[in-house]
C-alpha cells in the first residue's frame, strides 16, 4: 500500500465516510541514545540520535510533555540532571544545557578534549565529570546559569567510555579499553587500575570495552563490557569480586535502583537482565549479588536503562521506550503503572488543509505538503472505492542550516505553509495554477516573529497565530502583499512554560493555547486580551480544539479524562460535568497512548473524534456513558444484535481499532475521514539488522 491513498467505504453506528487510508508518511523514529531520571521532579529525559531530547512526565502516565528539535551533527552520547537543569554531551565534543522552560538549547561548551562519551553529575549537584577521546576526565563546576571548567583528571591512554561517581563525591570510577580507572576527585590521581579480561578463544586479540560502570555507597564498583560480563569489584583492594557472563554480544547499559538493592544490565541482544542484592539462604546476614529475571521487550541493542521506583525504563536502537512495572514494588496496580511502550510523539506532526484535500507531513528537516486523492464511487462498508485520482506529492520543503523542525502547520485553504525550528520562523505562500503547486517565501517578517514553540492559522486563514517564549503568542495579520503584526496575547499569570497546543475558533473569536504547565489560556481576538483561563488540571493536555457550532473548548488529557468548556459561560459544561460524576469506563481510562487529535463532525455537531496511536474514537453527546460493565469496544457486537437490543446496549464511545498504528485522523470538508497509517512493522523493517555490537563512530 506504499504510496496509496486507499479510498474505502466505512459504514457503522457512526454513520457512514469516504476513509482516505494514507500510508504515504514514512515517519521514521531516531534510535534512543540516552536515559536520565531526575526523581526529585519525575521526569525522565531520553536522548535521540538525531539530537533531539524528550521530557517525559513519570507521574502523569508517561506523557511526553517536551520536546527539544535536534540539530544535524548533533550526536547525543550521555545526558545528567542536576537538579532540575539537564545537560548532554556528545561526539561533536560540546557539552549542552537545555532551557526546559522553552524547549531549546541555553548554551554549548566546547570540553576541548575531542568526542566526549559520558557525562555524569555527582549526588551533590555541584559537579559534572565528562569522559573525552583524548583520555581525559575533565570536571566542571555547576554555578548558577552556567558550568565552568576547573580541572582535568590524570589523562590516560585512550578514550573514557563510562564515568560514575561514588555519591560521596569523593571518587569517579571510569570505564576504558581493557580497563577501569578509579579517580580520587581531591588529587585528580588514579587511585585503582582494575583490569578487565579480554574475551577467550579467537577474540582475544580484541581489545575489551569497557561501556559502562555504577559505583555504589559501599565502596563496589559494577562494570558492563563488551566481553558480555558484568563484573562486582571491591574499590578498597582493587580486586574482582564476582563475574557474571550475561550473554555472547556486549553488555552496553547498567543502572541501579535508588536504594540499591537492583542493578539492571543492557545487552546489544534486546535483553535487561536483572540483579539482586540477597541473602543465599534465610537468616544469612551476608549478601550477594545474584541474578534474577531477563526481559526481552526489544530487537535491537539497549544503548540506555533506569531503574526508577517501581519499572525500568529501556530504549535503544529499535527507536521504542518501554517502560515495564516492577510487580514486587508495586503495591497498588494502577493505569499509571501499567506496563507501555512508546513508539510515535505524543503531539502530531500531521496538519490538513481541509478545505482543499491537502496534508502536509513534517519530518526533522523538511516538510512533504500531498494532495488526497479522489473517489466518485460508492460501496459496501470496508470495500475499497474505485479511485479517480491517485494522490499527488506536490511539494517537498527542505529547511536551510542544521536546525530540526520544531512545529509547523498549513492553512485550512492550502495557501499559506508556515514552519519553525529552534531560532527562527518560515513563512511561504502556495500559488496553484492547474495542479501545479509554486510558493514563495515571505521575507519580510516582523522582528517578533524569531521562532515558535507552536503554529496556528485561523480558520479563514487571514491571521497566524506564533507561540513565542513564556507563554505569549504573537498574532499576525495575513494577506496577499504583506505579513502585519497585530499583537501579543499574554496570559496575566502564569508559569511561562512554553506553548505544546494552539487551537482557534471557526468564527475567528477565540484563541486557546495549552502549556506544559497544564495551563489553558482562552483569549478573546476581539479585545486581544485573556477571555478566561481554565481551571488547572492535574494531568497535561494531550489535545484540544474548539468546537465550530458551540464554541465549547474540547479538552483531553494524558491521564485520559475528558473535558468540555463552555467559552461564553466560563464554564464545564453540562455534559462534562455528568462525564465526571459517573467516570469513564475503565477500559477508556487504562488506554496507554495519549489522544493527539481532536476534530469535529460539522454535519452532526454532536459527534466528537478522537484519535490516539490505535484506535480513532466518535463520542455521540446525545446517548448515555457506557456503563462499568458494558463492552467499550462494541460496535462488532452491536452490528450482529437485533435493533432493540441495539439500542440497548449502545453507548458514546463508537471505538473504531480497523487500522494499523495512526499518525492522524481527522474530517476534511467534504465529510471524508483521514487516517494516515504508520505500521510498526514497517518501522522495524527499515531498521538495520540487529548488529548485536556497538560501533564507534569514525
Amino acid at each position: 500500500m506504499k504510496n496509496h491513498d486507499v479510498m474505502v467505504a466505512f459504514k457503522s453506528a457512526m454513520g457512514e465516510f469516504k476513509v482516505h487510508r494514507v500510508r504515504f508518511f514514512d515517519y521514521m523514529p531516531s534510535a534512543i541514545h540516552a536515559l536520565a531520571f531526575a526523581p526529585q521532579r519525575e521526569r525522565i529525559a531520553a536522548a535521540r540520535a538525531d539530537g533531539s531530547v524528550e521530557i517525559f512526565n513519570v507521574a502523569d502516565h508517561f506523557f511526553q510533555e517536551k520536546v527539544i528539535p535536534g540539530r544535524e551533527e548533533r550526536v547525543t552520547e550521555a545526558l545528567a540532571w542536576v537538579g532540575e537543569r539537564l545537560f548532554s554531551a556528545g561526539l561533536n565534543g560540546e557539552i549542552v544545557e537545555y532551557d526546559l522552560d522553552n524547549h531549546k538549547v541555553k548554551y554549548t561548551l566546547d570540553a576541548y578534549g575531542g568526542p566526549i562519551w559520558t557525562i555524569a553529575s555527582n549526588k551533590q549537584g555541584t559537579h559534572l565529570a565528562v569522559g573525552c577521546e583524548d583520555g581525559t576526565v575533565k570536571l566542571f563546576e555547576v554555578c548558577e546559569g552556567k558550568i565552568q571548567f576547573e580541572r582535568n583528571l590524570a589523562k590516560q591512554k585512550g578514550r573514557v567510555l563510562s564515568l560514575s561517581w561514588h555519591p560521596s563525591g569523593s571518587r569517579i570510577a571510569a570505564g576504558m579499553m581493557d580497563m577501569i580507572q578509579v579517580f580520587d576527585t581531591e588529587t585528580g590521581q588514579s587511585v585503582h587500575r582494575l583490569l578487565v579480561e579480554r574475551r577467550i578463544g579467537p577474540a582475544k586479540n580484541k581489545e575489551c570495552v569497557v561501556w559502562s560502570v555504577v559505583y555504589l555507597s559501599d565502596g563496589t564498583i559494577v562494570s558492563g563490557d563488551s566481553s558480555g560480563k558484568v563484573k562486582i569489584w571491591d574499590d578498597q583492594t582493587g580486586t574482582l569480586i564476582k563475574n557474571h557472563q550475561v550473554t555472547e554480544w556486549d553488555v552496553l547499559a547498567l543502572s541501579v535502583s535508588q536504594d540499591e538493592t537492583s542493578i539492571i544490565a543492557g545487552t546489544s541482544e534486546g535483553t535487561v537482565i536483572q540483579f539482586q542484592f540477597l541473602s543465599l539462604a534465610l537468616g544469612q546476614e551476608e549478601k550477594e549479588w545474584i541474578r534474577t529475571r531477563t526481559f526481552k521487550n526489544h530487537t535491537h541493542d539497549v544503548r540506555a536503562l533506569l531503574e526508577i521506583n517501581t519499572a525500568i525504563v529501556s530504549g535503544g536502537m529499535d527507536t521504542q521506550i518501554v517502560m515495564r512495572p516492577l510487580l514486587d514494588k508495586t503495591e497498588v496496580k494502577t493505569t499509571a503503572t501499567a506496563f507501555r511502550m512508546i513508539n510515535f510523539p505524543h503531539r502530531s506532526l500531521v496538519s490538513c488543509a481541509k478545505k482543499t484535500g491537502l496534508l502536509l507531513f513534517q519530518y526533522p528537516t523538511h516538510l512533504e505538503l500531498w494532495r488526497l486523492g479522489e473517489s466518485d464511487g460508492t460501496g459496501m462498508s470496508g470495500s475499497s472505492l474505485p479511485i479517480k485520482r491517485k494522490p499527488e506529492k506536490v511539494l517537498h520543503l527542505k529547511t536551510k542550516g542544521e536546525e530540526h523542525i520544531c512545529c509547523s502547520t498549513v492553512s485550512s485553504c492550502g495557501e499559506w505553509i508556515a514552519y519553525s525550528t529552534e531560532s527562527r520562523l518560515r513563512l511561504y505562500r502556495l500559488h496553484s495554477d492547474n495542479n501545479n503547486v509554486s510558493i514563495t517565501k515571505v521575507s519580510k517578517l516582523p522582528k517578533v516573529l524569531s521562532s515558535a514553540n507552536q503554529v496556528c492559522f485561523s480558520s479563514d486563514s487571514s491571521r497566524l497565530f506564533v507561540a513565542s517564549a513564556r507563554s505569549t503568542v504573537h498574532v499576525v495579520a495575513l494577506s496577499r502583499t504583506e505579513c502585519k503584526f497585530v499583537n501579543t496575547l499574554k496570559s496575566k499569570s502564569g508559569s511561562g512554560q512554553a506553548i505544546h497546543l494552539l487551537a482557534s475558533s471557526e468564527d475567528g473569536k477565540w484563541l486557546a493555547s495549552a502549556n506544559s504547565a497544564h495551563e489553558v489560556h482562552v483569549y478573546n481576538l476581539k479585545t486581544m486580551k485573556v477571555h478566561c483561563t481554565v481551571p488547572v488540571y492535574s494531568s497535561g493536555v494531550s489535545a484540544m480544539a474548539i468546537h465550530p457550532t458551540t464554541n465549547n473548548l474540547f479538552m483531553v488529557h494524558a491521564d485520559q479524562q475528558l473535558f468540555e468548556y463552555s467559552l461564553e459561560q466560563k464554564q464545564y459544561t453540562d455534559w462534562s460535568r455528568m462525564v465526571q460524576r459517573n467516570s469513564l469506563h475503565r477500559v477508556w481510562l487504562e488506554r496507554d497512548t495519549p489522544v493527539i487529535n481532536v476534530t469535529f463532525n460539522r454535519k452532526n455537531p454532536a459527534h466528537i473524534i478522537l484519535q490516539d496511536m490505535y484506535m480513532f474514537c466518535i463520542i455521540d453527546q446525545t446517548l448515555p456513558l457506557p456503563v462499568k460493565n458494558s463492552l467499550l469496544y462494541n460496535q462488532l457486537t452491536l452490528q450482529s444484535l437485533p435493533e432493540k437490543e441495539r439500542k440497548s446496549q449502545s453507548h458514546a464511545f463508537k471505538v473504531c481499532k480497523t487500522y494499523k498504528e495512526l499518525l492522524f485522523a481527522g474530517l476534511m470538508e467534504d465529510q471524508s475521514l483521514v487516517v494516515v497509517e504508520r505500521p510498526l512493522l514497517d518501522i522495524t523493517c527499515q531498521l538495520p539488522p540487529p548488529v548485536r555490537r556497538k560501533l564507534f563512530a569514525t
